[in-house]
């Protein structure tokens, strides 16, 4: 027996990707919430999947619940700090339209696309309607909310509806990504299709060239 630090001991060397304990433990929380399931998912089978004592996962987090909020809150985290920074750092850039909307898309969709596990699916869980995980709600709303407002600055003449409905338009393209993974679909070119679909179906197939060009930089220069 291998010890995972003082009065915690392990039961088998670790075998799971994280500098520490806590780590292993998101992962492999996150491995059984999404292919077993939350409500089937115990401390203990989380626990046996690091190879540490139940008692010691307590050592780190309370309840699941915590260990939940925690995976919830990373599947946003990332799209939303770069949205940010696409719309307050790059505002005074001459950039085709549609170039930072496509940029938010892509990012937000790679996240999605190349994490470990497929967080995604456990957007629709009961659970996750909870009070205690509003600060991941409501971080999820600020990201929708920072797509709406990046889709506002498409040309009118682009889109036939109330250009506000752009962004949110790429929004929901981003998150089937979500659904196309879990099918077995998604590849390393989904997120790049699905963003370049977003910008052409608003109306600006002609300038996508260009668009990816410019988006591609603000994703070197941001992220």
């Amino acid at each position: 027996m291998t010890s995972a630090g003082p009065g915690r001991p392990r039961k088998q060397q670790p075998s799971r990707p994280g500098a520490t304990a806590r780590d292993e433990i998101l992962d492999a929380a996150a491995e059984l919430f999404t292919t077993h399931g939350y409500a089937n998912t115990s401390t203990r089978s989380i626990a046996d999947a690091v190879g540490i004592r139940q008692s010691s996962l307590y050592h780190h987090f309370g309840t699941k619940d915590d260990i939940l909020e925690e995976l919830l809150a990373g599947t946003v985290s990332g799209g939303l700090a770069f949205a940010r920074r696409v719309f307050t750092e790059s505002a005074d850039k001459e950039l085709p339209p549609g170039s930072r909307l496509h940029a938010v898309a892509l990012y937000d969709g790679m996240q999605l696309c190349n994490a470990r596990w497929n967080l995604g699916v456990l957007y629709n869980l009961p659970e996750a309607r909870a009070e205690r995980f509003s600060t991941f709600r409501d971080d999820r709303k600020e990201l929708r909310n920072l797509y709406q407002r990046l889709g506002a600055e498409l040309p009118e003449s682009s889109w036939t509806n109330d250009v506000t409905q752009a962004g949110e338009l790429a929004f929901r393209l981003v998150e089937s990504l979500v659904s196309l993974r879990a099918d077995g679909l998604a590849t390393t070119a989904s997120p790049h299709q699905t963003a370049d679909a977003g910008i052409v179906l608003c109306g600006l197939a002609q300038s996508l060239p260009a668009i990816r060009v410019h988006s591609a930089a603000l994703i070197s220069s941001l992220a």
